[in-house]
């Protein structure tokens, strides 16, 4: 067997190790400028020391006492010492001429090594890896940020550098290249080419590996590509592995080496650094420590190959070495074969992706503005009209350059230049479109992603057509073949089907992979009067359907707007055509097509008599459709444009502009309204408590009328928030005129669970022109925050807002803890939800200061004033207290007296398990843990009712988007929702993880005993005392009980869909985008309680397996009709919270996932829950309701906690004072 032979053989039986870092091993020798110049540099004109590859020629006895130490530290692959060995690099040195030669050296001195240490022990194969750096330079972005378009290196020059590279490591006897760090993807492809040209040189095949580096949290290289995106890049290549190098230690790869090996099935190999960099640059994780990490990665089946990089020593691969010997290599996932295309972001096209929209408008003879814009050369404005199409929903940007009076050549190279600059742009991937292959290829050595080329065809013959295609697949790029031979364009469905089937056949029998393929059929003009077009657009559409079902894997695509040649002139009808066409296209099997994203209306809001004026001319119909369709365009009138129609609003004055605005959410003339609008008032405050408040009255008076509802209503808080946001410098210099004292610090924040802020913004921005010192703590916040800020700052009041139901027992919660915490300052509640009922009923009983509900905004000053005002404070207090009980009183009094039991007689109605019926014993045991969950897997388990139910929608979902009243705008919000939950998977800019387990467990009483890693828990439940019931109920009661002599099973679970909210929420903020915030914390929370719906599936179907014949649909699912229960601490069937820390403790949630548990006993991320698996068929949900102060007693304890404070955990729970 030869030597590649043998490395495949071995990858494949067992975990290979590579060897650690060389320059840190290469520092410990202390070497000097002597050292680097050695007698034959000793005269070199520039300073030498830190080019450590020259070392290969100049100390060769140190590299080579390195490599044996790592081969006696139980290394199998061994790198050379020419990381930076191109001429690229050596540049800087002035030793570009000798990349050869150090390169050919590196690799002499390393076969040496691997030599001797197999000579010495017979059967230990250890292998060569020329080491094949990312260079100094990249060639996917600017040096100079004042000149996007400018490269400081092209991929020419580094292909050059590259082959000379690779022929000096061939040359010197390696059994591999590898290319390593790669943060430059246009680098590494320009690399990958180079070792392929040079490996046909020297008429050898040796092994290929590629290794990227992730430079931050977000998961991306720093050339900006996602992971996915970088993976999609090399699907070309022929290579054996790709994985993880540098930049981050084990740790902080672990997720990402995860996403990686469930994405490929190549070899995955993962050498991390010795952790972060510590303060001096240095690196401090033992090799103990990074063994134990690296063995993580392996047994987890993530790798097939491992090591260190930057700051790992022998010491570290021995530890690695031993820890891996006895862990199984990893096995490939099954990929499953589709087309992915990339930019910065990966784009997959399959079934489930629906029709690929491709922007038309970069293209120099589509667009005049943009051919106009390229022959000034004003770059950056016309990069303005690929983000349009981007913004309109383009999922890839068609360029097309070709002009006569244009270098073409030259324009796409800058142009695809200032778009990679531009990562909004940047981020979908490009069809290079040409007729011209030089441009093709220019384009082609521009992209770091995957692109599409468009187009190649069989016009010159087959040779020719190969030769293209050979070339495309070099370079990593889709090709688009058009349906064209030497006999011309092909109009009739046989000649489309004909020419793609023996394209289909070269192409494949010639290594080119099916799913890359894409076949122009050729869209083209109709309703031209002549009776020879009349079929070709039904011609296109049967020749797709016969492409789809004939040729596996390939793609149809067309230009769309061909169809309509013969109405230039009349966009509206262009555009239905291009709309209509699409609709049966789409549905015969047409993957993409190139259209102008945000032009197209939608097929049923087309007119009834003119949709079928279309369909005639497209599927041919009748003979007389092109005349038919001609007269009626000859009829039809331009409708009204949307600026006429807003143009009557402007003509108002500006405080009905304003009211206008704010009712219907436009920002797009704040500014302009609010610099005319303020001078029409004495100050800036008087137009925020005038105009701008009217309008919010309005808004909600309406929203309280139930003729607007909460998106809307966020979205006027939007506009409310630019139009402060453009007033601030004027309050702020009408405050620092008035120069008077702070009349009170004021802490104000929205409770946890809630992200509505509109009420208390602007009540915010009113005391603050009041001269109240304003700290916003903004939303979701946590009641240890709130009460915490307010004794830091020694605030004078607090102030609490919520808009949904549940912060009610949250606002409950925040008045308890800062009676725990003894304040004793004002508490103000406000918000929709909120009522002064509540507030007396709930709130006020639980604090001893004073709590105040402020019915709207416009109220805070007032109460405040009198509050803050030593003469009146008491009077008000006495006041509100006396009218909240009251309040109180008269409500008691309308309360039927409730029936309640005692404890004792609740549990003497207890029920009774069949302990016939006791579950299986689970599958999987112990601790379990998923690190990085697919999101796109648990979208069919999103509960949209709940969402809906988050912005106070009622109804259940379908059906609530057909209502008469508030359908219309649950549609809009589910297309935004829709909308954003894309952009998230495609982004992968939120995260999901999950801990579980199932442990042997029995009941005694309301306890659950528990055995698990820790040893014995006690796990306490409550009781329902409620009188009347046929039995009052406790989670205990669905365990075998102890002297049943069973042994039952609990299960544990915790998960979140959270990590990367928090930012993502952020960015939306920044740009005063606070409704599409509060879209992506309210989907981050349906997320997580999908995530938890789709891991109780498993565990019911597989890991624990009590039910491993349940079919149920995702909609049963939501309907819970499966067996067994998952209640969670807080829920109303275990209200109490602080049996979460004996769940985090068990599952040792905190070490092995992200998922926090805050000293309030609040998750983080917040989209996150955790609870208890039940699996006996007779579990069911239930709540406990008011209890006892007997239980309250017996729960203190059993828990072993004070009375006062199980009373103060369980407050809304008691059926006492």
């Amino acid at each position: 067997m030869n030597r590649v032979g043998q490395f495949i053989q071995d990858l494949q039986s067992r975990i290979l190790v590579i060897d650690g870092a060389m320059g840190t091993m290469i520092q410990r020798y202390n070497l000097n400028e002597d050292d680097f110049r050695g007698e034959r540099f000793k005269n070199h004109q520039v300073n030498l020391k830190g080019c450590n590859d020259l070392l290969n020629l100049v100390r060769p006895d140190i590299i080579e006492e390195i490599h044996r130490q790592y081969l006696e530290a139980g290394a199998d692959i061994i790198e050379t010492n020419t990381f930076n060995a191109t001429s690229v690099s050596m540049a800087d040195y002035q030793l570009e001429k000798l990349a050869y030669e150090i390169n050919r050296s590196g690799a002499e001195i390393a076969r040496k090594a691997a030599n001797d240490r197999m000579k010495n022990n017979p059967g230990l194969e250890k292998y060569v890896a020329g080491a094949m750096g990312p260079t100094n330079k990249t060639a996917s972005m600017s040096p100079d940020v004042n000149n996007p378009g400018f490269r400081g290196v092209s991929y020419n020059d580094l292909f050059t550098s590259y082959f000379e590279q690779a022929l000096g490591l061939i040359d010197g006897g390696v059994d591999l290249l590898l290319i390593e760090t790669i943060f430059d993807t246009l680098n590494a492809k320009a690399a990958l080419a180079a070792c392929e040209k040079a490996l046909a040189q020297r008429n050898m095949i040796l092994p290929l590996m590629i290794s990227g580096t992730i430079v931050d949290a977000s998961g991306r290289t720093l050339s900006g590509q996602t992971l996915d995106a970088f993976i999609s890049s090399f699907s070309h290549a022929r290579i054996i592995s790709i994985g993880l190098n540098c930049s981050l230690g084990a740790e902080q790869m672990r997720p990402h080496l995860h996403d990686l090996s469930l994405k490929t099935s190549l070899a995955v190999s993962a050498y991390p650094n010795a952790g972060l960099p510590n303060h001096f640059g240095g690196y401090d994780e033992t090799p103990s420590e990074m063994a134990r990490r690296i063995a993580d990665f392996a047994q987890n089946g993530f790798v097939n190959i491992v090591g260190g990089c930057c700051g790992t020593t022998p010491d570290h691969i021995r530890a690695i070495a031993e820890t891996v010997r006895n862990i199984k290599t990893r096995k490939a996932p099954g990929i499953k074969t589709e087309t992915v295309i990339s930019g910065l972001e990966a784009l997959h096209i399959s079934s489930e992706a629906n029709f690929i929209n491709i922007g038309e408008r970069t293209n120099v003879s589509g667009s005049r503005k943009f051919a106009r814009l390229i022959r000034e050369k004003q770059y950056e404005e016309a990069l303005s009209v690929a983000r349009e199409q981007v913004d309109n929903g383009a999922q890839v940007i068609d360029v097309n350059l070709d002009d006569g009076l244009l270098d073409a050549e030259q324009e796409m190279t800058v142009f695809l230049n200032y778009l990679s600059s531009d990562p909004d742009i940047a981020r979908v991937p490009v069809m290079i479109d040409s007729s011209r292959w030089e441009v093709i290829e220019a384009g082609l050595k521009c992209l770091q992603g995957k692109a599409i080329v468009n187009s190649i065809s069989l016009k010159e013959g087959e040779e020719a057509f190969l030769e293209k295609a050979e070339a495309i697949m070099q370079y990593g790029a889709v090709i688009v073949v058009m349906a064209f031979d030497e006999d011309g364009q092909a109009v009739t469905v046989e000649n489309k089907c004909k020419i793609a089937e023996r394209a289909y056949s070269l192409l494949t029998k010639a290594g080119f992979p099916p799913q890359d393929i894409v076949f122009d059929l050729n869209v083209l003009t109709v309703a031209t009067g002549m009776d020879e077009h009349n079929a070709y657009a039904v011609n296109f559409i049967q020749a797709v359907e016969w492409v789809k079902k004939n040729l596996p894997w390939a793609k149809t695509s067309g230009g769309i707007s061909n169809l309509s040649f013969s109405f230039r002139g009349n966009d509206e009808l262009r555009e239905a055509m291009h709309a209509v066409f699409l609709f049966h296209a789409i549905n015969a099997g047409l993957d993409m097509g190139i259209v102008n994203a945000g032009k197209l209306p939608v097929f049923d809001d087309i007119e009834p008599a003119l949709r079928s004026l279309i369909e005639d001319v497209i599927l041919n119909r009748r003979k007389d459709a092109a005349e038919r369709l001609i007269a009626y365009a000859g009829q039809m009138q331009q409708r009204e444009k949307a600026e006429e129609i807003s143009a009557k609003w402007r003509s108002e004055t500006v405080s009905e502009r304003l009211k206008y605005a704010l009712v219907n959410g436009i920002t797009e003339f704040i500014a302009f309204d609010i610099d005319e609008v303020r001078t029409r008032f004495p100050s800036a405050l008087l137009v925020i408590e005038g105009p701008l408040m009217d309008g919010m009255k309005t808004v909600g008076e309406l929203f309280g009328a139930g003729k607007m509802f909460l998106p809307q209503v966020v979205k006027s808080a939007r506009v409310m928030k630019r139009a402060v946001a453009e007033l601030m410098p004027y309050l702020e210099a009408e405050k620092e005129a008035s120069a008077r004292s702070s009349a009170g610090k004021i802490v104000m924040a929205t409770v946890k669970g809630d992200v509505h802020d509109i009420g208390k913004n602007i009540a915010g921005v009113v005391l603050a022109c009041n001269n109240y010192e304003i700290i916003d703590l903004g939303v979701m916040v946590p009641a240890a925050q709130i009460i915490q800020t307010a004794i830091d700052e020694k605030a004078d009041a607090v102030g609490l807002s919520g808009l949904i139901t549940p912060s009610l027992d949250e606002m409950v919660f925040v008045a308890s803890e800062m009676e725990r915490f003894g304040l004793n300052i004002p508490l103000l509640i406000g918000g929709a939800t909120t009522s002064e009922l509540h507030t007396a009923l709930r709130i006020a009983p639980v604090y001893s200061g004073v709590v105040v509900h402020v019915k709207d905004a416009s109220q805070t000053g007032s109460v405040l004033a009198e509050l803050m005002n030593i003469e009146l404070r008491t009077a008000f207090i006495e006041k509100t207290k006396w009218r909240q009980q009251k309040l109180v009183n008269e409500h008691l009094a309308r309360q039927n007296e409730k029936n309640f039991v005692s404890l004792s007689e609740a549990r003497e109605n207890k029920f009774v398990l069949d302990l016939e019926k006791v579950v299986i014993p689970p599958k999987l045991s112990g601790r379990q843990y998923i690190t990085d969950q697919n999101i796109e897997e648990l979208i069919p388990l999103i509960d949209w009712t709940f969402f809906f139910h988050e912005w106070d929608f009622k109804g259940r979902f379908p059906e609530l988007l057909d209502d008469p009243v508030s359908g219309m705008e649950a549609r809009k919000l589910y297309s935004e929702a829709q909308t954003i939950l894309k952009h998230i998977v495609d982004g992968k800019l939120i995260h999901a993880q999950a801990a579980f387990g199932f442990f042997p467990a029995v009941s005694v009483g309301d306890d659950i005993l528990l055995q698990s890693a820790n040893g014995e828990e006690q796990l306490c439940f409550l009781r329902n005392q409620e009188g009347g019931r046929d039995h009052n109920l406790c989670l205990a009661d669905f365990v075998a009980p102890r002297e049943s002599g069973k042994t039952d099973y609990v299960g544990l679970f915790a998960v979140t869909a959270g990590i990367g909210t928090v930012q993502l929420a952020r960015r939306y903020e920044e740009a005063m985008d606070d409704y599409s915030a509060m879209i992506v914390r309210v989907l981050s929370n349906r997320l997580a309680e999908a995530f938890a719906g789709w891991l109780h599936a498993k565990v019911r179907r597989e890991w624990w397996g009590y039910d491993s014949n349940e079919t149920l649909t995702p909609g049963q699912m939501l309907k819970e009709s499966y067996q067994g229960i998952r209640p969670a601490p807080g829920y109303p069937a275990c209200p109490e919270h602080s049996e979460k820390k004996k769940i985090f403790r068990i599952l040792d949630i905190e070490n092995q996932t992200d998922i926090r548990l805050s000293e309030n006993l609040m998750m983080q991320p917040l989209a996150s829950v955790c609870g208890y698996y039940f699996a006996h068929p007779q579990a069911k949900y239930f709540n406990v309701g008011r209890i006892g102060r007997d239980q309250i007693e017996d729960y203190s304890h059993r828990k072993k906690v004070s009375i006062e404070q199980v009373e103060k955990w369980l407050g809304t729970n008691l059926n006492y004072k």
